[in-house]
């Protein structure tokens, strides 16, 4: 096997191919992907420099802000490729914080962890809702609008972000350059981007970024609250307002058949929400995050 970091081969196109390649088979295998969106902005946006990466031709492992992804090709699994690679990646960092994501955590994942002590620190659920499901009718609560995406929202929209997610620094440290990025996306579309606004001042209460990632799929992508206006039930009117916007027949065609979304485990409040809209959670569909003490 054959390792490679930044510092002695560039991350360059041919890089990013195999990357590619190697992800494309263990999401067929696997039914998940093994990198989230965050992994493929920073490798697309980033400078080389701030992205690690382990390449062997069965394999990969990138290092991004302390988080690591690891993929090892269906076709060579069983022969030690994942052990090595994190091998390499503990030797590099030791000493220093590292955390590691098992998309759909998976037996193997959960056994190299704790063979090196590492703990599961966080569960991150995806719950999915059938489009068949009838939707509510969406019931806008007196005293407040709902808009959507203009470019002039941007600053509202990241101080409501920043404050909504301040305990999740991956989501709560948007900034400008990061929302550009995200919107830069092929599946950017301003028409799902609902944002909930106080009739009287104006102030921007909370928002719901959708997502369409197929003609069949269509995601919660971000639901932010204001913290100021928690209990008003925002949660709900938001999420409906873009349930209906990925399900409803509009002019462009028919709806998603399925929409999905990420969310805490513990986040009690939340699951409650999104239980009673339709949506459920299965075993197979948890990714854990674990720790290196």
């Amino acid at each position: 096997m054959t390792a490679a970091t930044p510092t002695n081969r560039a991350l360059d196109a041919d890089v990013l191919v195999r990357i590619r390649e190697v992800a494309r088979a263990c999401e067929a295998a696997d039914g998940v992907a093994p990198f989230d969106e965050a992994t493929w902005r920073a490798l697309h946006d980033r400078p080389a420099a701030e992205v690690g990466f382990w390449l062997a031709d069965d394999g990969v492992a990138l290092l991004v802000d302390g988080e690591l992804g690891l993929a090892v090709d269906p076709a060579a699994r069983g022969r030690g490729r994942g052990r090595a690679l994190l091998e390499e990646v503990q030797w590099v960092t030791e000493g220093e914080p590292l955390r590691a994501w098992s998309h759909a955590d998976h037996p193997a994942a959960r056994a190299l962890a704790a063979s090196y002590g590492f703990d599961a620190v966080r569960e991150l659920w995806v719950m999915r809702r059938p489009s068949t499901t009838p939707l509510p009718t969406l019931e806008v609560p007196a005293g407040i609008r709902i808009d959507t995406w203009t470019p002039a929202d941007a600053d509202d929209l990241l101080a409501v972000n920043a404050a909504a997610f301040a305990s999740h620094p991956e989501q709560g440290a948007m900034d400008h350059d990061d929302l550009t990025s995200r919107m830069d996306q092929d599946w950017f579309d301003p028409a799902g981007l609902f944002l909930a606004r106080d009739t009287t001042t104006g102030d921007l209460l909370g928002f719901h970024w959708t997502k369409r990632t197929s003609e069949e799929l269509g995601e919660v992508y971000v639901l932010g609250i204001s913290p100021a206006a928690q209990g008003r039930g925002l949660g709900k009117v938001l999420t409906l307002a873009g349930l209906h916007h990925l399900v409803d027949e509009g002019p462009g065609g028919p709806g998603v058949g399925e929409v999905e979304l990420y969310v805490e485990a513990d986040n009690d409040a939340a699951v409650a929400v999104y239980d009673r809209l339709g949506f459920t959670h299965a075993a197979v569909d948890t990714h854990v995050m674990y720790a290196r003490p």
